[in-house]
């Protein structure tokens, strides 16, 4: 499963050891490569805003009220899927299991005006197809060292002593001590020296909808000789995402193929632009994708054990937001 479009990774390794900038995109499930260099990102109408780079051109103020209406499945249609992950939880099969789902959204804005209008670390605007505008850092790479930055564990920012009340919950705490975990052991295939140089910081993200609270940490290494200068195999090996998988990777990749009963497609996958000598790179979450005429938003959240059906049902429905003020 994680071996599909050998032929794409080494394509990334000759590019990045030419030091040549390019973008590319991984689904979910690594069955879909795409990697354009920076002339072939116009001819494609692949809209990117990175921190380090973007091809974004001038837009006007959106001047109109914003309409959005959300139409989340039912408490017992979502209790399906997760009854089948707690069963997998409960027999050991994983102890991480990341949930996710796609909700049917009405909106006055197109997928340009959300890519333009939203503010996010990442936003990635894919002709009429889809847009997202993600808080979560991947990988970065500067210098031959590897930094990731695993986000878990969100809370309304409305609610009393919010941010305390994340970094002590038990259950987001669990989650988070488990990502962390498992993306360590994940950097420690390609890097040297693996240390968790932050732990539970806390983000603001500030919505239309209702403002969070996200968790994160920071974890760094040094890369191995073998993997410097190689985006592809570095990709290859730590692909697919951790932290929107759960652990362990391939068992619990079962359970979330039995489980949501729908194609992900390129939500949770993961997106980077190389400069020629740096990479940044972030998992493709806040994710809105359009199926014909009809939008759909595509959320979810980590199921441990101690997950209870409606906590993990509304913050589902919590992350079905535009960052637009």
């Amino acid at each position: 499963m994680f071996s599909a479009n050998h032929q794409k990774f080494i394509e990334m390794d000759e590019l990045s050891q030419k030091k040549v900038p390019f973008f590319f995109m991984v689904d979910f499930l690594v069955n879909n490569i795409e990697i354009y260099t920076e002339s072939q990102l116009q001819e494609n109408s692949l809209i990117i805003d990175f921190q380090i780079f973007k091809n974004t051109k001038p837009t006007q103020a959106l001047n109109k009220k914003t309409d959005w209406k959300a139409y989340p499945e039912s408490l017992e249609s979502f209790k399906e899927g997760f009854d089948k992950v707690q069963k997998n939880i409960r027999l050991g099969n994983s102890y991480l299991v990341n949930y996710t789902r796609k909700t049917k959204i009405d909106t006055n804005l197109t997928l340009e005006e959300i890519f333009y209008h939203s503010s996010a670390k990442y936003k990635v605007l894919y002709k009429d197809f889809f847009v997202f505008f993600s808080p979560e850092t991947f990988v970065k790479i500067i210098s031959d060292k590897i930094f990731t930055y695993p986000m878990k564990g969100t809370i309304d920012a409305s609610l009393q002593n919010a941010a305390e009340v994340l970094k002590n919950d038990k259950k987001e705490k669990a989650e988070h001590y488990t990502v962390v975990d498992l993306l360590r052991n994940d950097l420690s295939m390609v890097a040297d020296n693996v240390n968790v140089d932050k732990f539970q910081h806390i983000d603001f993200l500030k919505t239309q909808q209702k403002d969070l609270y996200a968790m994160s940490s920071e974890i760094s290494g040094n890369l191995k000789p073998e993997f410097i200068g190689n985006v592809g195999s570095i990709m290859q090996k730590l692909l697919p995402a951790g932290s929107i998988l759960g652990a362990p990777k391939p068992k619990t990749l079962d359970i979330i193929l039995e489980s949501e009963g729908y194609d992900r497609g390129f939500y949770t996958g993961v997106c980077g632009w190389f400069d020629g000598k740096n990479l940044d790179s972030c998992v493709m979450i806040r994710f809105i994708e359009k199926e014909g005429d009809q939008l759909y938003f595509k959320s979810g959240g980590g199921i441990t054990h101690m997950s209870k059906l409606e906590d993990e049902y509304q913050e589902m429905k919590n992350k079905i937001y535009v960052p637009i003020h």
